[in-house]
């Protein structure tokens, strides 16, 4: 009986996969070896092929971001300093005021530093926390928006239970919901970035992290965090645009029913300013979405400049918009900037 050796590694034969493939194929087994071990950093992306003129490119942001700061940063000072404005609306403000900020303070650092110094590099880490509460924000936003409207129906259609209805427990409270809601709608999205393996480039398409960006490296299974999005979004960006809807629709029966068209106008007045807050918005999101989907062809900095747009233009143009529409928050500046002998 003759005794065979067994088979030298050079006469073995395996099935060779393709790297993002093996990397799919390790994916099915579980969320056990997810867990990513990659050291190299992502890179941010500011405006390719326009390296030259970024310094140029940054001082209009830069003028921007200042604006953003100085603008809610008054609206804050004036809210909490003016016991006139110690009011259910000009908390809502004030929270949405705190929101545009964070939204600006955690995007431009990055975006001027690719833009000043040529920074591209960032962590995991970093730029899922970038990522996290960028979105988180957002959702915010939209939350606070619909606390505003509420705000606007109740002072419109039950007036004379405004105060006992919005007590500043409750404003508290939805404030809280807000937040909450968010952050918990948000979190499972960035858990899962953690444990996906990153094989592919790791540049990413603009100077900030954004989940839909990070998915794109990644090198395993991505159902979930494709379809989940589209769940929150319609879940709660839409349904808070509907419900915004209807409150108009029942304010504006409230309102037309008052018989004094000068009565009319004074209160449909007190809703210009969130109309229009809502509309710069709502605007904004909607020209990213369709520039997302239908704008594929469009060239690369058209996609990069419509972002800056959706994170910038709104916590810009929102105090211009209170400031200009609010008597009592032009009285609060008038009396905040008067020499000391014209306000006694």
């Amino acid at each position: 009986m003759a005794f065979q050796l067994p088979p030298s590694p050079k006469e073995l034969s395996f099935p060779v996969l393709p790297q993002p493939a093996l990397w799919r194929a390790i994916s099915c087994v579980g969320p056990a070896v997810w867990l990513n071990t990659t050291t190299s950093p992502f890179l941010l992306t500011g405006f390719p092929g326009m390296e030259k003129i970024h310094h140029w490119i940054s001082i209009p942001l830069l003028g921007v971001y200042i604006c953003i700061l100085l603008g809610n940063g008054i609206l804050l000072f004036l809210i909490r300093k003016d016991n006139n404005l110690h009011e259910p609306m000009y908390y809502f403000l004030a929270i949405l005021a705190t929101t545009d900020l964070g939204v600006t303070l955690i995007t431009m650092p990055t975006v001027l530093g690719v833009l000043w110094l040529n920074h591209r590099e960032i962590g995991h880490g970093a730029c899922f926390s970038q990522a996290y509460f960028i979105h988180t924000l957002s959702i915010v936003e939209s939350g606070v928006l619909l606390a505003m409207a509420y705000d606007r129906f109740i002072a419109i259609c039950n007036p004379l239970r405004y105060n006992s209805i919005l007590t500043n427990t409750r404003v508290m409270k939805i404030g809280m919901g807000v937040l909450t809601r968010a952050s918990l709608s948000i979190m499972p999205l960035i858990i899962r970035l953690h444990w996906f393996p990153y094989c592919q480039s790791h540049v990413l398409s603009h100077a900030f992290c954004l989940h839909q960006d990070i998915i794109k490296l990644a090198c395993a299974d991505i159902t979930f965090n494709r379809l989940y999005p589209v769940v929150v979004v319609f879940v709660m960006v839409l349904l808070d645009f509907l419900i915004i809807f209807f409150s108009y629709i029942f304010i504006l029966k409230t309102v037309m029913g008052i018989a004094s068209g000068e009565e009319r106008a004074k209160t449909l007045n007190t809703c210009v300013s969130h109309i229009c807050c809502l509309l710069v918005f709502y605007v904004t999101v909607i020209g990213l979405t369709f520039i997302h989907r239908f704008g594929k062809h469009a060239p690369h900095v058209v996609h990069i400049t419509m972002s800056y747009i959706y994170f910038l233009f709104p916590p810009f143009m929102n105090p211009v918009i209170y400031s200009i529409k609010t008597k009592q928050i032009q009285s609060a500046i008038i009396r905040l900037f008067s020499l000391p002998h014209t306000r006694a």
